[in-house]
């Protein structure tokens, strides 16, 4: 009976899928008329990457002028290494931005540029956003990261979650599934077609609850967007707001993060919104437009280099959060058996380290993210108290040829700040 039940679910899941793929296929696709003004596009909708782009810099501090044309030729060669649209980058040393750069299309076929100003979809790196949010929630004692969920919800949508806390859904130890493990059918077929808006993220939770724990919570650790869902949607519960005016309070106003906000479902007719491209090689497609808001505290948000990389800073700024909040948030996770999880996961953000080829130790909180024609990568260095962020829209085979970027950008703009006067020393 188990294995007939386990087949009809996969049959159903099968199902839905070549549903989706119908939905997709008979989508109409962005740009399928060239017009005057633009490159020409294929019958299929197909615009071949130039090999040649445009580029640009702005200088935030005058002691940076040299690595910010280092940085811009390194962005240069790596945008055309990876054939991205467009690749953008920015640093923060100290609390302010002193440099960004971007180069290559935020719309190929207009031909328009790239700027440092552009907003990408951001995808998981959304999870630092509301890691921002949990941070300064329970830095004024509004939440525990301890006490069980239930605690704050006024009614459990699925009684296996009782005993999950706020730490565990930061961590990934909830037992909670991701996307393909979700076994609320319905819900996993709008988490396939993203055709449904949610306003509210405590109504997304509709997408999952109906959903089996992979593991009893606390037991295990398994990445988990939905559960970054659920931790946002229990802050909305606990504080009786929504979490977009969480976000508003916590982050985008206080800081002025502007750009931090909603990935509309079409960068088109957005002032700045880089396309979201599928490629091919050095061949792109824009993406169908896609509806993230079930996803939007792991995976929805858009953003600038520029309003990534401050976020990181606001992170070593102690009138914004405690040097012991940040020390808690960035402890890797320890799971039943007194082991550090696999991923080194800690609060929000993975705690990873790089040795240079000199030598030299870089620890860094960081987290990146994939998102449908996009990705994104930030990380925060406090002893050198420097943060870089990166975003391109586009998706590589591996998300390590997009991100390892910033292993360049980081000894350029650290050889400053170990030389230039004015700087503090690391």
């Amino acid at each position: 009976a188990v294995h007939l039940m386990r087949k009809s679910r996969l049959i159903i899941v099968i199902t839905l899928a070549a549903c989706a793929a119908l939905a997709w296929l008979g989508a109409p696709i962005y740009g399928f008329k060239a017009h005057q003004g633009k490159l020409p596009l294929s019958p299929f909708g197909w615009v071949v990457l130039p090999d040649e782009a445009p580029s640009q810099s702005r200088l935030d501090d005058p002691d940076y002028a040299q690595a910010g044309n280092i940085a811009l030729e390194i962005l240069r060669r790596h945008r055309a290494k990876i054939a991205a649209p467009a690749l953008t980058a920015a640093v923060a040393v100290q609390g302010q931005l002193v440099w960004s750069g971007a180069v290559g299309w935020e719309d190929v076929e207009r031909q328009r540029a790239a700027t440092p100003a552009t907003v990408f979809r951001i995808g998981s790196t959304s999870k630092a956003v509301t890691a921002t949010v949990l941070a300064r929630l329970y830095e004024r004692g509004v939440v525990d990261l301890d006490t069980p969920i239930d605690a704050y919800l006024s009614s459990l949508p699925n009684e296996a979650w009782r005993a999950i806390t706020l730490r565990e859904l930061a961590s990934h130890q909830s037992g909670l599934p991701h996307y393909k493990e979700n076994t609320d059918l319905v819900g996993l077929y709008r988490s396939i077609a993203l055709r449904r808006q949610f306003d509210d993220v405590r109504d997304a939770v509709s997408v999952f609850d109906d959903s089996e724990l992979l593991f009893a919570p606390g037991q295990g650790f398994h990445y988990s967007t939905l559960g970054t869902v659920l931790l946002a949607a229990t802050m909305a519960h606990a504080t009786d707001k929504s979490y977009r005016t969480l976000v508003a309070q916590e982050i985008t106003q206080p800081l002025g993060l502007d750009s931090i906000a909603e990935a509309p479902p079409s960068a088109a007719g957005h002032a700045d919104h880089a396309i979201p491209y599928f490629s091919d090689g050095h061949r792109l497609r824009p993406w169908r437009d896609v509806n993230l808001s079930h996803r939007l505290p792991g995976g929805g948000f858009a953003a600038t280099s520029r309003d990534l990389a401050r976020l990181g800073a606001a992170w070593l700024d102690e009138k914004y959060l405690s040097a012991s909040t940040r020390a808690r948030f960035w402890s890797p996770q320890v799971l039943a058996d007194g082991q550090v999880n696999a991923q080194n996961y800690a609060l929000g953000f993975r705690v990873g380290e790089w040795v240079s080829p000199d030598g030299k130790r870089y620890v860094h909180a960081n987290h990146g993210g994939v998102s449908r024609g996009g990705q994104s990568w930030l990380m925060v260095l406090p002893e050198q108290h420097m943060s870089i962020a990166i975003n391109t829209n586009r998706k590589t085979d591996e998300f390590a040829d997009f991100a390892m970027v910033y292993r360049e950008l980081l000894t350029t703009f650290d050889a400053v700040g170990r030389i230039a006067p004015g700087i503090a020393p690391n």
